[in-house]
Formats: C-alpha cells, structure tokens, sequence
C-alpha cells in the first residue's frame, strides 16, 4: 500500500520542501521510495545494490539541513566509493570488496542532505552505451521493457523515470549521463570539466574526459545539486570558472536572445534516424518560436583521427581498470572476470604504446581548441543526443566480424599479436563497425573539449520513445544552459510524461 501516493508528482526540491514544511517526514519517502522499488525494479533491474538499513538510520537521524533534506536518492555503482559498500564498476571482481571511506562528491551529496537507498546498474566501467552486463545483469528501459535505457548511467536514468527516486548520480566519459537521460525521457546535464570532485582515492575520470554529476525529472534539481555539490577539492587538476551567481537562480532566468548552430551531422557513425532528426528540426522551430537565431552549422572535425585518438585514450584507461580490478581481487587479468567489450579493448589498451596515448591527448587538445574558436561565433550547439531512439535489448552488442575478433583475441589472450600488427588500425576497424558506436556519434566531442552539455527530454516519437535534444554551451558557461533549460521546460513541460506503467 503507497504511503504517499502524491510522490511521484513532486521533483526533489519540492519533497524537500515537504519534509521542511513538516507535511511528511524523511522516514516516510524512504518508506514511498522503497515501496516503488521493490515494485518497479524487477521488471527494470536499475538497482543493483540495496541500502535500506542505512536509509532507514539516516531518516530517523540527524540529516543535514542542505536543499535535499529527506529526499531518497541512488548511487551509480561506478567510480565514487561509498564507505563500506562495494563499488562494483559493473565488474564481477569487484562486487563484494568494501570501499575503505566515502568520495568527495559522496561527502558533497550527504551534506546536500539526500538519503541513499542503493546503487545502480551501470555499463563495466562505464565502458559502453547500454547496460549488460555479466555482473549485473540487463538494465531495462521503463518506456518499453525491451529496449535499453541507454548507458552506462542506465541504472539511475531507468530509477529517476519509473519515480523510484526523484535524482540520481551518473558519470559521463563520451555521454553516460546524457545518453541514458535521452533514452528514458528525463534531463541530464554534463557539467563542465572540473565543476565536480572527482578525488580522492582517483583522481580523475579518464585523463579528464569524464565528470559525475546527476540524472534528474526536473531542471531545477540539476541546477540545486549542482550548486550543493560543486568547487574544487583540495588537489583538483582543473580551474573551472566560478558561477557569477547560483545555478538555481538561472533555471528562473530568462536566457535571452541566442544564437544557436545546429546540426544532424554525425561526428563518427554512418548515419541518423529519421525520427532523431525530426525531433531536431521541431526543436529547432521551438527555439524559433521563443526568438532564439537558429543557424544549421557545425565545428569541422577530422572524423577518423578523432575516432582514433578518443579511442586510444578509453582503450588504455580499459585497461588500466582490468589491471585494477584484478590486483584488488589480488589475482592476475583473464577474460572471464570482465565482459567481452571490455577485455578486447584492454588488449588494445595493452598493446599500444605510451607516446600513441600521448599524442592521442595532444590530438584532443587540439580538437579542443579548434572547437573553442567555433563557439565564439555561437552561444549554443544543438544536436541529437544519440543517433536513433532506444536501441533493442542486445542490438549494440558485438556483432558478425566484429564479435568474432573480440572472441579470437580474447579467447587467445591475445595481445601479443596486437602488438604485431596496426594495433591502432584494427581497433578503428573494429569501432567503425560496432554498432554501439553508430548509437552514439554526438556526445563524445563535449567530453574531448571540457564543455558542459545537456540532453533536454523535447520529442517522442510514434513508438512513445523519448528522443533526447542535445545542447552544448560554452567552455564554464553551465548558466547560459540552465537558463536555456528553464525556458524549455516552461514552453514545453515533460514532467508529467511519464511511462505508462510506473506513474
């Protein structure tokens, strides 16, 4: 029976609000919260790790009194350690090892006053588009239980749209916040590079491509967290500009007249589905409608270089994290302890050679900078967030010729014979055909420049799949985002679309 079937109709700010206002009590949406868990999660497995006995110690506690006061909240079960609980990566070896102290931006979501009730499913570190793990298992999308909620925040995207919770923590290397939120309808905001800790025990998130954050129904939470849980931490290799005033006060701001490029042009991949570039052209038009400049441009990028070069750099950090996981195991790297995907890029991580990662780097920074000079001309870039709608469960998996090589060199262990031939070249070849990197040819590029990027939940197609809207703002310019967001939202509300079978 639902304690407080009102529930889903609030965001988290509004059932902070609640709680302040005395009208329901922390210990009750813990209640709510688990009971729409236990409800939804078997049909969705997005939670992977239950909390409850420490959710229901925090709520009858001394919470702080931060913006979050009470409201349930999930942990994305990658990269962030929460004192004595397992981070798994979506790795088998690591399932059941505690982690010794919480993350700094675990600190920050606690003193925001959130209460955790678990973690969720996620990609093996954080590595591909969807969620199937051997570890954890296949993650579900509410909207249609056979298609993907998208990865590798898919867990916390699924949990925040069936209204398990309100928000959700998400990292994102190439997208895994953005992508998730597209493919289950909800808003996810990629902050810029160093807004958010990232320390201590490591101290970045793939040499800098990756930022953690959260996955949310409603603009403001995204903007609140984020103003709870930003700054630098002691050590940070990053400066990012301070925000002239607070994210929240944005969201309520009008965002003025922009100048908006746009483009459907996919910046790897072959090709886009019509209904991804349908919902480009409406969004367009609304931006239109609400006196924004629309110009169809984009920044120019070399694609196979900048193929290869992304790639180099996630191959090696494949790599690094097998090497990792398997010394906490305190056992030696094989292929059966990680997942196909993650095992042949750890061999071409392996068979690589450090000035192929160094000039990789330098290859991205470039790309940086030539695609800071094309936002001096725009305010904002919109494209898709993906290049189709939600995939089908196991459509992206590794397929024909492409599965085949990753069998034979895993099976083989076979990272002597990269070492052979164009390591470099095969793994281009490989990723050209995988149709896991077709899925995902926009969100990368953000990640290579640093630029905070947001998927805005602005079309459905006829199926009733949600086609996520991306928007990419300026190099520390959140606020021009949020205020872009705001409007959005108010012009267009998606809060109440919500699956058919989870309201």
């Amino acid at each position: 029976m639902a304690i407080f079937p009102e529930y889903y109709q609030y965001d988290g700010v509004g059932l902070a609000e609640l709680v302040s206002t005395k009208q329901i009590s922390p210990a009750e949406l813990v209640e709510e919260a688990i009971r729409r868990i236990e409800t939804y999660n078997p049909k969705l497995n997005a939670v992977i790790y239950k909390m409850y006995d420490q959710a229901h110690s925090a709520a009858i506690g001394n919470l702080p009194d931060g913006p979050f006061r009470g409201v349930p909240f999930l942990l994305k079960d990658f990269f962030s350690t929460c004192a004595g609980v397992p981070t798994s990566d979506g790795n088998r070896l690591l399932q059941h090892i505690p982690a010794l102290q919480d993350s700094e931006i675990i600190r920050r979501f606690k003193a925001a006053g959130v209460i955790i009730l678990g973690k969720t499913n996620t990609a093996e570190f954080g590595l591909t588009p969807y969620v199937e793990t051997k570890a954890l298992g296949v993650g579900r999308n509410p909207w249609n239980l056979n298609c993907t909620p998208g990865g590798s925040s898919g867990g916390s995207a699924a949990a925040v749209a069936a209204g398990m919770v309100p928000l959700a923590s998400g990292t994102d290397g190439a997208g895994s916040i953005r992508m998730p939120a597209s493919c289950c309808g909800v808003f996810g905001l990629k902050p810029t590079r160093g807004r958010t800790p990232t320390g201590p025990e490591q101290g970045e998130i793939w040499h800098g491509l990756g930022v953690e954050h959260v996955i949310t129904r409603s603009v403001r939470d995204s903007a609140v967290m984020l103003d709870a849980i930003a700054g630098a931490e002691v050590g940070a290799p990053y400066p990012t500009p301070a925000p002239v005033r607070p994210f929240s006060q944005e969201v309520v701001t009008q965002p003025g007249r922009l100048r908006i490029a746009f483009t459907s042009h996919p910046f790897w991949g072959h090709a886009v589905h019509a209904d991804c570039v349908t919902g480009l052209h409406t969004t367009a038009g609304l931006l239109q409608e609400l006196g924004h400049e629309l110009v169809e441009d984009a920044p120019q990028i070399n694609r196979e270089a900048f193929i290869a070069a992304f790639m180099t750099m996630v191959v090696a950090e494949a790599r690094a994290d097998i090497e990792r996981a398997a010394a906490r195991a305190k056992r030696k790297p094989a292929f059966k302890d990680f997942d196909d995907t993650t095992y042949v890029f750890g061999l071409m991580g392996q068979a690589l050679s450090a000035s192929d990662y160094a000039n990789a780097a330098r290859f991205l920074q470039t790309v940086a900078r030539d695609v800071g000079k094309f936002f001096e001309q725009y305010d904002v870039l919109l494209t898709p967030t993906l290049a189709m709608p939600p995939a089908r469960i196991g459509e992206l998996q590794p397929s024909g010729v492409t599965l085949v090589v990753s069998r034979l060199l895993n099976g083989l262990e076979a990272g002597w014979l990269l070492k052979l031939i164009n390591a470099k070249s095969l793994m281009v070849q490989m990723i050209e055909k995988a149709r896991a990197f077709d899925f995902m040819p926009y969100t990368a590029l953000s990640n290579v420049t640093g630029q905070p990027a947001m998927s805005v939940p602005l079309y459905w197609n006829a199926a009733g799949l949600p086609v996520g809207m991306q928007f990419v703002g300026r190099f520390g310019d959140e606020a021009k985002l949020f205020r872009l967001a705001g409007q959005l939202e108010q012009s267009q509300p998606w809060f109440n679309r919500v699956p058919p079978t989870f309201n």
